[in-house]
């Protein structure tokens, strides 16, 4: 569907234009967002930064998300699959406290400790390279909409169905190319689909 990232925040620039969307500023969900929303933003001559979410792992299983957490503490959790697993108060708890820390911390390092953008009464778009859970999408459009943003769209080029519908409560708006009823990862939509460095997703930021 894609070739890369940079095709898929090409294709999903052309999109949002076509949608008549505009944007006070766009946020990008790192690593995979900023070759994303680098193209929208300059289509749209909006500024670039980022919002930040962590998931929250399953006790000895942290690869099972349970929920996520924003950096401002932002939090959604999937109360079923708690409950599931018998994960009790206190290891939640401490859990989202630690990765709201770590969110803080990626936060002010993709920022080089500059400050964090004003969003109140604002229109802002978010981007990632995909949704696939939505957990982590969750908790940064709730971040979002807790610093006051007027409008939210999210704008991405692919996910499953089933959670683009459940983003469509979180958000104002969801802009997405397409919700393959054969998903099963993002990656499989991209030809080439490996990690951002760090240092690399730091640099669409100063473009």
């Amino acid at each position: 569907m894609f070739t890369d990232r940079t095709d898929a925040g090409e294709q999903l620039a052309e999109l949002v234009q076509r949608e008549g969307i505009t944007a006070d500023i766009v946020l990008a969900i790192p690593r995979g967002g900023l070759p994303i929303g680098r193209p929208v933003a300059d289509a749209l001559s909006a500024p670039l930064d980022v919002v930040v979410a962590k998931k929250l792992g399953a006790p000895h299983n942290p690869e099972l998300a349970i929920g996520a957490v924003g950096a401002d503490g932002s939090v959604w959790l999937n109360d079923a699959l708690i409950s599931r697993i018998g994960a009790d108060d206190a290891y939640v708890g401490q859990e989202r406290e630690r990765k709201t820390e770590d969110a803080r911390v990626k936060a002010t390092q993709y920022r080089r400790n500059g400050p964090i953008p004003n969003l109140d009464g604002k229109q802002v778009v978010v981007t990632d390279d995909g949704v696939a859970t939505g957990a982590t999408t969750i908790a940064c459009l709730r971040q979002v909409k807790n610093a006051g943003a007027r409008y939210v769209v999210l704008a991405v080029p692919v996910g499953s169905p089933g959670s683009i519908e459940r983003l469509h409560g979180e958000a104002d708006e969801v802009v997405c190319i397409e919700t393959p009823p054969n998903f099963g990862a993002v990656g499989q939509f991209y030809r080439v689909f490996e990690q951002v460095p760090d240092e690399v997703a730091r640099s669409y930021l100063r473009e």
